[in-house]
């Protein structure tokens, strides 16, 4: 199946998307599935896997060769992510997704040389693995009140506060953190600062335990007078807000390709058994309500998909914006857990045991209207761009 429309280079992008498909089947079938399962149940992935996903070529598979990527258009990193949603691997796809689509674009877009320089080639290569913290345990997406602070001494920045719900929190080598450098301007006080958590006065809580996506390791981390040198500072100061609305975009486009991968897994996984299951000497597959509601799921993908194609055609030439971010990231996210709850209610009791693969894309579905921006903060930002302020 072709994935992405591109009007341009379509040969050339279905050779590559094939040869990626390919190569990202391979890895899953041998470094991800037997083990899978330990993975949920000890909550994180081991570190290793980032390694095996960086020398395989999975990691900044869209970043300059010249640190160690393999250069390939934004559209693969979105392929990848997809592909593991699509086998079910949501806690996988959750940390590749921060590390990959969003960590690395963060440092590609603002970065300075020197800090591209020494972090990509090892977030390439899987020796660093990227967390982004931005969400405080009073302040959820009301970024303006955030309480982190970063001030300004002799001996670098001093860091100061607390984040939770990050992904990649327990096993991230470097994090960038979010934190108010000017703590009188809001939102527009707000700095960006490339972390090494190996640092004195970083630390971590116990990982948080949730109702789906185990393998992702979701953290709590601590600040206390951590001192990160002046030139940790991503970007110019207090413009730190600026650079996160900048890179909104890319993030909901991951969102996007996460929900697209599980609507598909989890409709193959529901026709396969619709077609095998009896009842009332017929198979599930022969009665009407089953087949129009398969019917429905199938539609509202096309319909999704055909919107995310041309929001990507916006990402590809610098015209998506926050509002077409913000749409693409509610429809999707919405529509993702009300499919797959339709199609896990055509297994019946079955579809409620962790037996079958349908329950775990029930469960890890239900993040996705929360994070990367709540359901109701992408109408409120469609709707501000509909009415103003």
């Amino acid at each position: 199946m072709r994935r992405f429309v591109v009007s341009e280079t379509n040969t050339h992008a279905d050779e590559d998307f094939q040869l990626f498909k390919t190569m990202i089947h391979r890895i899953l079938d041998q470094e991800v599935a037997p083990y899978f399962e330990q993975w949920e149940q000890d909550g994180q992935v081991p570190k290793a896997l980032w390694r095996t996903l960086g020398e395989a070529g999975l990691l900044g598979v869209d970043m300059p060769e010249e640190y160690g990527g393999a250069g390939a258009r934004f559209e693969i990193c979105q392929l990848v992510i997809e592909e593991i949603s699509a086998r079910g691997f949501g806690g996988v796809c959750g940390g590749y997704n921060i590390h990959a689509n969003i960590v690395m674009p963060y440092l590609l877009h603002i970065a300075s040389t020197q800090q591209k320089e020494y972090w990509l080639p090892k977030m390439i290569d899987g020796s660093v693995l990227g967390a982004i913290a931005m969400t405080e345990p009073g302040a959820g997406s009301d970024l303006a009140a955030m309480r982190t602070t970063a001030e300004r001494t002799d001996q670098g920045w001093k860091i100061n506060g607390s984040k939770i719900f990050i992904t990649n929190g327990m096993l991230a080598d470097m994090v960038i953190v979010c934190a108010k450098t000017d703590t009188s301007a809001g939102a527009k006080g707000i700095s960006l600062f490339l972390v090494d958590a190996s640092l004195p006065g970083f630390s971590r809580g116990k990982g948080i335990k949730k109702i789906g996506q185990h393998s992702s390791d979701t953290a709590e981390l601590f600040f206390d007078d951590l001192i990160v040198p002046h030139d940790a500072l991503l970007g110019e100061e207090n413009r730190g807000f600026v650079y996160l609305m900048q890179e909104l975009p890319r993030e909901r486009l991951g969102v996007a390709s996460q929900a697209l991968g599980a609507m598909e897994g989890a409709l193959q996984l529901t026709l396969d058994y619709v077609q095998e299951r009896k009842a009332f000497k017929q198979r599930i597959a022969d009665f009407q309500n089953t087949r129009f509601k398969l019917a429905e799921v199938k539609a509202q993908m096309e319909t999704g998909r055909a919107y995310f194609n041309q929001c990507m055609q916006k990402y590809a030439v610098g015209e998506m914006t926050t509002t077409d971010a913000a749409i693409l990231k509610l429809m999707l996210s919405e529509m993702q857990c009300r499919t797959i709850d339709e199609c896990l209610q055509l297994f019946g009791g079955y579809g409620y045991t962790t037996e079958y693969p349908i329950s775990r894309f029930y469960v890890d579905a239900r993040i996705q209207t929360i994070y990367a921006g709540t359901s109701e903060i992408m109408k409120e930002v469609i709707a501000r761009s509909l009415l103003g302020k």
